[in-house]
């Protein structure tokens, strides 16, 4: 069975949100993708008080500067199609209130038939936190970690009970429950991120550094689920942020995902090869507009399957 394919939807400035988001999820729809994605940037410092990723000297994306909201877009999206699962990869969940996230999540779950996938991680921005005002960044992870157990208890049955440092529900009926259990996974590299992922969640959203890291990191979090008894599979869904060019990238400091088509395809045939179930193809931020981003989508997406992804 072929490796799915998953389109990231337009959520940066060259695209007019109500118009360009459902038309392209239809045409990804159309043209065969099998889920649409959105990821989470809450705000652009200026100027910047941290790198990119926390990076100190590496210099935010000027996609940055003006990124929609992702439920919303997931919304309309759900709205102009009706099989293509739809996740986040990621959404900052330490940025929102647990139980307003849980219940809007599930709503959508509703809304789209079932279709939806929480993909959640912990972030990197001081700035972001400071504007959110949930907890403080140094709380992230514990924040995750009640989130996730709000989302267990909001999405089962009623009376819902829940004690936690955010969120307090004595005993209540919370709906819309899900159509069915929301996938929960996770962005997560070392130490707790992953303990926290194979004994907490559904799945792992890796982000495409190189083929052969990428392998590597498998390999971890499968030895550290067979190490803590896991006995479900890890539900696996890999992000590619591409830097599209129009024409191949000659130089030899490529990056893995940075040229062409053609060099993009050859890129997503080697990190197939590593066995994961899902790729996520990110190609808005080198996309002129909403016809271009359909072009290149329909482009990459008939040549990878050519290609045997």
């Amino acid at each position: 069975m072929a490796i799915r394919l998953g389109l990231g939807l337009p959520q940066m400035r060259q695209y007019s949100l109500g118009k360009d988001v459902p038309d392209v999820a239809r045409a990804a729809e159309g043209i065969g993708y099998d889920s649409l994605w959105v990821f989470e940037r809450a705000l652009f410092p200026e100027p910047a008080t941290q790198g990119l990723y926390g990076v100190a000297g590496v210099p935010w994306p000027d996609g940055y500067r003006d990124v929609a909201e992702p439920l919303v877009t997931l919304t309309l999206a759900a709205s102009a199609t009706e099989r293509a699962r739809l996740g986040s990869s990621v959404l900052v969940a330490p940025l929102h209130q647990p139980f307003q996230l849980a219940k809007a999540l599930a709503s959508l779950d509703v809304a789209s038939g079932g279709r939806v996938v929480a993909g959640l991680g912990t972030g990197w921005s001081f700035d972001e936190y400071a504007a959110a005002g949930i907890r403080p960044f140094e709380e992230r992870g514990r924040v995750l970690d009640e989130f996730i157990e709000v989302c267990r208890a909001v999405w089962g049955p009623d009376p819902v009970r829940y004690e936690g440092r955010i969120t307090r529900i004595a005993s209540a009926v919370v709906g819309p429950k899900p159509a069915r259990p929301i996938p929960i996974l996770l962005a997560a590299g070392t130490g707790r991120a992953l303990r926290r992922l194979v004994d907490h969640a559904d799945g792992w959203l890796p982000v495409a550094a190189g083929a052969d890291r990428l392998a590597a990191q498998w390999r971890q979090v499968q030895d550290l689920a067979a190490e803590r008894g896991r006995t479900e599979p890890v539900q696996t869904v890999l992000r590619v942020n591409t830097a599209l060019t129009a024409e191949p990238y000659g130089g030899t400091d490529r990056r893995p995902f940075q040229g062409d088509v053609g060099q993009i395809v050859e890129d997503l045939v080697a990190h197939a090869a590593v066995g994961l179930e899902e790729i996520i193809v990110d190609l808005q931020s080198g996309a002129r507009d909403a016809e271009h981003l359909k072009d290149v989508a329909a482009e990459v997406h008939e040549r990878a399957r050519a290609a045997g992804v």
